[in-house]
């Protein structure tokens, strides 16, 4: 199993919820975090509990991108929802959604793949959902961005796999719990448990090289797939 006793971990699009477990399961391995989101103003306190470094990045801005520092694991955790009926849906909050979900995943995959292949070891995790793998109605812009960022994952597990750099795409298939989102009585665990989910990256981190995971699925026992 691989040491990752201080490591650096880049989360991008880091925020109170899935990225934050993925933060505390992280540095609760012994690796050193790093939170990148577009405002940084709520992750103070989740900087404290992980000792993490914080810093203002749009990932869709190549210069911000390129300062993204040396790690060993990156997670792309950023994405942007626009819904509503195709012929009503504004072509710019499109383009936002792509920009975001998709392209932003493409500039920090490659500039976390400059860094990690002349050492030839790194991993380069990406966050997908329900939308990765199935197109709702109304919702077609946030099935594109992540259709897309599926596509670059799997493409890039194909090329970098074979020169030691690990790509993994994770679909979170169906409602992550929150304090805004609680689980029903009536229906315990019918949500994902965002600790739980962390869990599933914490394990990809780990695996060793010769069974290595390109996409793994995690889901509630009441989610229809």
């Amino acid at each position: 199993m691989l040491d990752l006793k201080d490591k650096v971990a880049l989360i991008v699009g880091a925020g109170s919820g899935l990225s934050a477990s993925i933060a505390r399961a992280f540095a609760k391995a012994g690796m050193r975090i790093a939170l990148a989101a577009r405002s940084i103003d709520d992750l103070a306190g989740l900087a404290a509990e992980t000792g993490a470094k914080t810093f203002a990045c749009d990932a869709t801005d190549v210069a911000a991108a390129a300062g993204l520092g040396d790690p060993h694991a990156v997670v792309y955790n950023a994405s942007y929802r626009t819904r509503g009926p195709l012929v009503e849906l504004d072509p710019a909050e499109v383009a936002k959604s792509l920009h975001v979900s998709a392209f932003g995943g493409f500039l920090v995959a490659q500039e976390a793949a400059r860094r990690m292949l002349p050492r030839g070891a790194g991993a380069i995790l990406f966050t997908g959902a329900s939308a990765s793998v199935k197109g709702y109605a109304q919702s077609a812009p946030f099935a594109m961005g992540k259709f897309a960022l599926r596509g670059l994952a799997q493409s890039m597990a194909r090329e970098l796999g074979p020169q030691g750099i690990h790509v993994a795409h994770v679909v979170v298939d169906g409602g992550i719990r929150s304090a805004r989102r609680p689980t029903s009585a009536d229906h315990p665990d019918a949500m994902l448990d965002p600790d739980a989910i962390a869990e599933c990256y914490l394990f990809l981190l780990t695996q060793p090289r010769s069974s290595w995971t390109w996409e793994i699925e995690v889901r509630p026992w009441v989610e229809k797939f």
